[in-house]
């Protein structure tokens, strides 16, 4: 069984894992590290250390009435992709341990096609 990294639980909430495939199970967010724990497979777990995160990305749509998922981006790991029943709950549980100015809104799409046209006829001259 793997050892939980926190003293102390702010909130546990049901969460996706889109790493591969998708996992289902639990994100729990305490005083010390970032954890999802999947439901099935006890040796599938996630834990960042709150030292490791980088950025928390937020995936927000309909002028925020909507957030879909949201990106936890590590100093040396790569970005681990979530999403939950209540995202909003979760991304003020992480406020309180990542500095505010560490967590962004994703590009929308249409932001990304703007920057692909630009990227092209950069390119090009």
């Amino acid at each position: 069984m793997v050892q939980s990294l926190n003293t102390k639980v702010d909130l546990a909430i049901d969460a996706t894992s889109f790493t591969g495939l998708t996992d289902y199970g639990k994100v729990m967010i305490g005083d010390k590290a970032f954890e999802f724990y999947n439901d099935r497979d006890p040796n599938k777990f996630i834990q960042i250390p709150w030292e490791e995160v980088d950025y928390v990305i937020a995936s927000v749509m309909f002028k925020g009435k909507w957030i879909p998922r949201y990106a936890v981006q590590t100093k040396a790991n790569g970005t681990y992709t979530f999403s939950s029943k209540q995202p909003k709950k979760v991304l003020r549980a992480i406020r309180e341990y990542v500095d505010p100015s560490h967590m962004t809104k994703s590009l929308s799409m249409l932001d990304v096609l703007k920057r692909a046209f630009k990227s092209m006829f950069k390119k090009n001259k």
